[in-house]
């Protein structure tokens, strides 16, 4: 490993970065060069890719990180799930970076996994005959597909790995601010618009770059921006423990269609019935847990898995995944807003985009293009026309 010192570091930056940053040798005490609004994957994901180019970064999170979606979702990773949609390329290339980050951030959350599709009566019964290449599921069963093998299925703590990126990220300079972000500062000069910073908590924070990574929160703390409306879709989950550890993740068609991801150390998540997408008034980490869909979920696991029945409740919890009007994320420049930019409305996959998403944000900030996936698709201008009102 090759170390230098803090005039050639200097000199390095100089001639690596865009014309837009003049990073000094050391970062301490400093104004950051990116705010960062929100600590949730995403945001996290863009604070380590950021700071890996020597970026000074801080990050702003009304509850802290990873309290909200990131810190309850499943965790479930597809490499070509999205095969076929704009989505398709950057969940090829964040499912890569999501083994090399858990070799470089030591996330022994990270694993390999099987899934399957299992049909389901709701009987409750023992099925007659045991469908094959099934480890878990007995009861009602009607019949099976594989949906992936440990060569296209992972997964990863999601709380674990949103820490992790901000460690990582905080080692290189990067800073952390508990606060709301009640407004985004901009300045208008010869007709132009430039962000000067935001307002957290009623302090103006000041930087030339933003990227607002809020979730379903983000349009909220942007309004005046011309950013189209975002909506949160309310899902609940149990944490269930097992006696043993558990390695195939299943799709159910019947019962409602819930999913169950396995963990490490006999840990079992379960998820489904959700609510419609919502303009969310609730805090991020303060979303409302209704006992009776918890209840359900248990309920229906226990009809489908004579294991799992005997399994203790260790968890219920809810978050909202974040949705742009037509599905697909908002990712890159806010239009007509200098130094202003989005990423958010990864929906059920904001995990698993998560680190090729913090990528192209840095390629983009700091080259002045996405590089490593064409994220034309996303572009936040597509629409312009859905003004938050």
């Amino acid at each position: 490993r090759m170390f230098v010192t803090d005039s050639l570091w200097l000199l390095v930056l100089f001639v690596t970065h865009s014309s837009a940053f003049s990073v000094p040798p050391t970062m301490q005490g400093q104004s950051p060069d990116v705010l960062v609004c929100g600590a949730g994957v995403i945001g996290a994901s863009v604070a380590y890719h950021l700071s890996l180019r020597g970026i000074k970064v801080q990050l702003i999170d009304a509850a802290g990180i990873a309290q909200a979606a990131s810190g309850k979702a499943g965790g479930f990773l597809a490499v070509d799930w999205n095969d076929g949609s704009p989505v398709g390329p950057l969940s090829r290339k964040s499912f890569e970076l999501h083994q090399e980050l858990a070799n470089t951030l030591g996330l022994d959350s990270y694993r390999r996994l099987t899934c399957s599709a299992i049909a389901v009566d709701g009987s409750g019964k023992p099925a007659s005959k045991k469908l094959a290449n099934v480890e878990w599921v007995d009861l009602g069963t009607q019949g099976q597909r594989v949906m992936g093998t440990t060569d296209t299925i992972a997964q990863v703590h999601p709380r674990q790995l949103t820490e992790a990126l901000v460690a990582a990220a905080e080692k290189k300079g990067c800073s952390l601010r508990v606060g709301t972000v009640e407004s985004v500062d901009v300045e208008e000069e010869d007709g132009k618009k430039k962000v000067v910073g935001v307002t957290v908590d009623g302090e103006k924070l000041t930087a030339s770059k933003l990227v607002l990574a809020m979730g379903p929160w983000t349009a909220q703390a942007a309004q005046g921006l011309g950013l189209p409306p975002m909506y949160g879709q309310k899902y609940h989950s149990v944490l269930m423990q097992n006696d043993r550890t558990l390695s195939q993740a299943v799709f159910f068609q019947g019962l409602g269609d819930p999913e169950v991801y396995p963990r490490p150390e006999g840990e079992v998540y379960v998820t489904g019935f959700p609510d419609s997408p919502i303009s969310v008034t609730e805090r991020p980490g303060q979303e409302e847990v209704r006992g009776d869909v918890a209840t359900r979920l248990v309920d229906t696991i226990r009809k489908v898995s004579s294991e799992l029945g005997e399994a203790t409740v260790s968890k219920t919890q809810s978050c909202y995944l974040p949705l742009a009007p037509d599905g697909n994320p908002l990712i890159g420049k806010v239009p007509g807003v200098d130094g202003a930019y989005v990423a958010t409305g990864h929906g059920c996959w904001g995990i698993l985009n998560g680190p090729a998403t913090g990528l192209v944000m840095s390629e983009l900030i700091v080259d002045g293009a996405a590089t490593s996936v064409d994220i034309a698709a996303f572009d936040p201008a597509r629409l312009a026309g859905v003004v938050f009102r």
